[in-house]
């Protein structure tokens, strides 16, 4: 019998230092964030699809951590001025940012010489699923997407065609579409999504390729009129704009995603934390009510993980490798 206590005795005390050993390795700044505001960063200006999306999803975060999470919009080269801020910043879990396969995957191809790498973010979840749209000013002279792009070789390189920036996803919605379409038209670079669809609205530009996230209700007002949808299936909110097979351009496949960093070396806690409030916000009522209104769709179930988005950046980078190198 008192070997036997002894043996229980000698279980506890290991036990014991088991729990402390793991409390002793989680660092402190861990244990307790977090415990002052957060910065999301968005890589483009404010009101474009990006914007939206993280301003939805970091009011949602920021309530079920405790903590507000402070939106800082950084335009400028596609997106990579900002996530140059991000990689840079302390790993501690009070900067992130949100990224997309622009951003995020695209940009390595089109700037060679980033002074960061894939390997300088740690992943922690997607957020969004994004559907891309071409959309034209309301008085283009072509009705549909055959005469749009009848209209388009038979005016080479005088139709142009607006986006968030080289390196954005916009940019890589235009690339698909003209690649698709075998047309040779202008691509116009802004510093973000809301500056260019502000002049197509006005008649400066022929047209934007953008997410539906942000031009879904100016083409439903009819400040621009909608070309086509690079989606398999209609948009709810845009029940009369043809997706690409329907409009006779299968090959034109515009399907996209959101998803937040933060700089590599953060605490493996503090991502679980950030994981954890990230899907608390997409599973929200009200993130889904906005998501809908922006013919948006929240991540499934089984793809809140970090490594999800992880597979995402690696798969993109060689998709996108081959889209832009195969016609400069």
């Amino acid at each position: 019998m008192k070997k036997a206590h002894q043996i229980k005795v000698r279980e506890r005390l290991l036990a014991v230092v088991a729990v402390l050993s793991f409390a002793a390795t989680t660092p402190a700044h861990a244990q307790d964030y977090p415990k002052r505001p957060i910065t999301m960063i968005v890589p483009f200006a404010a009101g474009g699809t990006s914007d939206v999306i993280a301003r939805a999803v970091a009011e949602q975060m920021g309530a079920s951590l405790g903590q507000t999470i402070v939106i800082e919009n950084i335009a400028g080269a596609g997106g990579s001025t900002a996530l140059t801020r991000a990689a840079r910043a302390e790993p501690d879990g009070y900067t992130i940012a949100i990224g997309n396969a622009g951003t995020s995957a695209a940009s390595y191809t089109i700037y060679p010489k980033l002074p960061f790498t894939p390997d300088s973010f740690a992943p922690i979840a997607m957020v969004a699923k994004t559907f891309g749209i071409v959309a034209l000013r309301k008085d283009f002279p072509a009705k549909d997407l055959k005469e749009f792009i009848a209209y388009a070789r038979s005016n080479p390189g005088k139709t142009n065609l607006g986006h968030a920036g080289v390196g954005s996803s916009n940019f890589l919605i235009c690339k698909s579409f003209v690649q698709a379409a075998g047309i040779d038209v202008q691509l116009v670079g802004y510093r973000g999504a809301a500056p260019a669809l502000t002049d197509a609205i006005g008649g400066q530009i022929d047209g934007v390729c953008d997410a539906a996230a942000s031009v879904s209700q100016p083409i439903g007002d009819k400040l621009v009129k909608g070309l086509v949808v690079g989606s398999t299936v209609r948009l709810a909110t845009l029940p009369d704009l043809p997706t690409s097979a329907e409009a006779g351009l299968p090959e034109f496949e515009a399907q996209g995603w959101n998803g937040l960093f933060a700089p590599k070396g953060t605490p493996p806690e503090i991502i679980a934390k950030l994981n954890a409030s990230a899907r608390t916000a997409v599973e929200s009522e009200q993130v889904k009510k906005r998501f809908a209104d922006l013919s948006t769709v929240a991540p499934d179930a089984n793809e809140h993980a970090p490594e999800v988005l992880q597979q995402l950046v690696t798969r993109d980078v060689e998709k996108y490798r081959k889209l832009l190198e195969e016609k400069k």
